[in-house]
């Protein structure tokens, strides 16, 4: 029986299994060698070795209803895009709330994590610490949460770039950047076109004499602000978008958003249009990458071919002369250096885990890797629902497969995203985000019925389809249920408006005709949702039917 459960790292995904594990009755332990919790979110002016680093203007991609943890919504005035000094404010309130903190030791570096001789029979690991004094420590833990995060090691592929030695100018990777400051004046080339590159691109081309802007294969742009002004995620990431991506052929999908993009700047007009489709990747969001380009601020450019003194040369012939700086934005290399080679099953380009959570090959699912995922959302939700599940399978309220099984699965789920999305060394593995989520929810036991509360409870299937997913969806029901889920998921608006409420101004009330038309859009949608269903799993509904009584989730 698992009781003690070592959490390594007091970021948000450590935070998040730690009330996982405190919830279902096990003493959690988290190491954390900083002396701050919040991981990534905690800003260092110099960047420290082996840790997350974020520069000093950083703001969410992510909207804050749709990065709140299940039980617990950002504060209503806090902006819909958080400053980093707001999110790690909004972490600290949650370890607060929750009693997190007592369960921290801070400045306290694991060096390795190794099964227990008799781990046949027990399952238990030894845990090799080192504290800020350099004395080492070994406990023994029955379960070990890696929450370590995958952005802590720079890939700096400079034997990719000829000439790079004959450079006079400075380079450096895109996790040392903290500001514009010393690019003022200068020529500067920034290699990468994710979000960091894009960013520090646009932050520093309103100092620097010029930026260019290097890509291998170009990128989908798309920006925070959406249709009426509100955040992308809360007005597309819903229910019934989801549906429509189960049904629509994927080249409809990828159309339909490629159209809507090259609706607000035509891509291949600012050379931004890249080698694959819509959904084959995660887009770039930046909401001032157009502009800069159209000012002429950042030049785009190919990938970059050789370094000539002070000069870069790119696949194209042109040239870029004089200049002072390059930005390497060229990701990161993910590693687990405390964990030993035995927990590790490699799949593809990528560290295969069962629902990418537990190493398949493991004698006892005792050692558990919590956010280690990717897609098109906040990680933040992502890795509680996964700690949540985890918690459960450590107190063995929730049954995994076979070793076979799961090797199975983990090579069929190799393939499928090989499949479906570019992946490589760098970014290997990528998930949608609500098939996910509904998954581990399954697993938990708290996944919502659609269909249940299109019969039993109409207004919150309404709030579930149209609104966004948010977290609290699953806290309606099941095990962990929250009884301020169901307001939570009815104010999630009010809290997107609250913060944009500085000026008070008339308002109209809606119009009839406005209301028949969202009420005929409502009975298509569940029509469509019944109608889905029935295709997947013909049985579903006559047997919901036959045993339909009253009930409210």
């Amino acid at each position: 029986m698992v009781h003690r459960v070592a959490v390594i790292g007091a970021g948000p995904c450590g935070l998040t299994s730690m009330k996982a594990c405190l919830e279902e009755g096990m003493m959690p332990t988290c190491f954390e060698s900083s002396n701050d919790i919040g991981g990534l979110w905690s800003f260092k002016d110099v960047s420290e070795p082996n840790r997350a680093s974020i520069y000093r203007s950083l703001t969410i991609n992510i909207s804050k209803e749709m990065m709140s943890f299940s039980d617990f919504p950002v504060q209503a005035d806090y902006p819909n895009y958080m400053h980093h000094s707001k999110i790690l404010n909004y972490f600290k309130m949650y370890a607060e709330h929750f009693k997190l903190l007592k369960h921290i030791r801070f400045q306290t570096l694991v060096k390795n994590v190794n099964q227990r001789p008799d781990f046949s029979r027990t399952g238990q690991w030894e845990v090799v610490t080192e504290n800020k004094d350099g004395q080492e420590e070994r406990h023994v833990f029955d379960a070990v949460i890696c929450c370590s995060g995958h952005y802590n090691y720079p890939n700096l592929p400079l034997k990719e770039f000829p000439g790079i030695e004959t450079f006079e100018g400075k380079y450096f990777h895109s996790w040392d950047y903290k500001g514009p400051e010393d690019l003022i004046g200068k020529k500067v080339v920034v290699i990468g076109i994710g979000n960091s590159g894009s960013d520090i691109a646009v932050e520093s081309s309103r100092v620097a004499e010029q930026v260019y802007l290097s890509t291998r294969s170009g990128a989908w742009v798309m920006r925070q602000v959406s249709d009426n002004g509100l955040p992308v995620d809360i007005k597309y990431l819903t229910r019934f978008v989801h549906i429509l991506t189960q049904v629509l052929p994927i080249r409809i999908l990828n159309w339909l958003c490629e159209s809507k993009l090259n609706a607000m700047y035509d891509h291949t007009m600012y050379a931004l249009k890249p080698k694959h489709r819509f959904f084959s990747q995660i887009p770039v969001i930046n909401d001032d990458l157009p502009l800069r380009i159209l000012s002429g601020s950042v030049i785009i450019k190919p990938n970059m071919k050789e370094i000539c003194g002070s000069s870069v040369v790119f696949e194209d012939g042109s040239t870029v002369e004089n200049v002072d700086t390059i930005v390497f934005a060229t990701g990161y290399n993910y590693d687990f250096p405390y964990l030993p080679s035995s927990s590790k099953y490699m799949s593809g380009h990528r560290l295969g885990m069962y629902k990418h959570v537990f190493p398949p090959n493991l004698e006892h699912p005792t050692l558990a890797v919590v956010g280690f995922i990717h897609a098109f959302a906040a990680i933040m939700t992502q890795a509680e629902m996964q700690g949540r599940w985890v918690s459960r399978v450590f107190k063995g309220l929730a049954k995994l497969p076979s070793n076979q099984a799961m090797i199975k699965s983990v090579d069929k789920d190799t393939k499928d995203i090989e499949k479906t999305y570019i992946v490589s060394r760098l970014a290997p593995l990528h998930v949608d985000f609500v098939t996910y989520m509904d998954d581990l929810a399954g697993e938990i036991g708290v996944r919502p019925s659609l269909l249940w509360l299109f019969f039993t409870d109409y207004q919150m299937f309404k709030m579930l389809l149209w609104g966004p997913v948010t977290s609290y969806q699953y806290r309606l029901m099941g095990p962990g249920k929250w009884d301020g889920a169901r307001r939570a998921i009815s104010t999630t608006l009010n809290r997107v408006y609250q913060p944009l409420k500085t000026r008070q101004l008339e308002t109209k009330e809606a119009s009839v005709a406005g209301s028949l038309l969202k009420l005929s859009l409502t009975l298509m949608a569940g029509g469509a949702a019944v109608y889905y269903i029935h295709v997947r799993n013909p049985t579903t509904i006559p047997t919901l039917l036959a045993n339909l009584r009253p009930q409210t989730a």
